[in-house]
């Protein structure tokens, strides 16, 4: 399935894995590998993170969760002055969502650890 994709070693796997993906089910759901292609572009930038925040990014079921509240919040507001205006709400929809997670990531520990090696600079604020 399309767990071999997102969770190949390579993006070159990761092509074989969406190809093998599509000669199983493209007769009966095509739409699937056609988006996931059509959006390459996109979502191959996972295979430039090493594997331990690969991982974290796509056992994240809060991601979704937190596209959930980004969208809600921006929806509220139909015009916004400034792309600062909008970094903010998104800033305080975020925070105010983060109050509610309680479920620990797993492997976090080793994921964070990888964040601060990729990303030091941009965290340190918020450690």
């Amino acid at each position: 399935g399309l767990k071999a994709v997102y969770q190949a070693p390579t993006e070159e796997a990761a092509l074989m894995a969406l190809d093998a993906f599509a000669g199983e089910w493209d007769d009966k759901y095509p739409q699937i590998s056609k988006s996931w292609r059509a959006h390459w572009e996109n979502l191959n930038t996972l295979f430039s993170y090493p594997p331990d925040i690969r991982k974290a990014i796509y056992t994240t079921n809060a991601i979704e969760s937190l596209n959930s509240v980004i969208r809600a919040a921006i929806k509220k507001r139909k015009v916004f002055p400034t792309d600062d205006s909008v970094r903010k709400v998104i800033y305080l929809a975020i925070k105010d969502a983060s109050k509610k997670w309680s479920m620990p990531i797993q492997n976090w520990r080793l994921a964070m650890s990888r964040f601060i090696i990729e990303f030091g600079d941009r965290l340190s604020d918020h450690l």
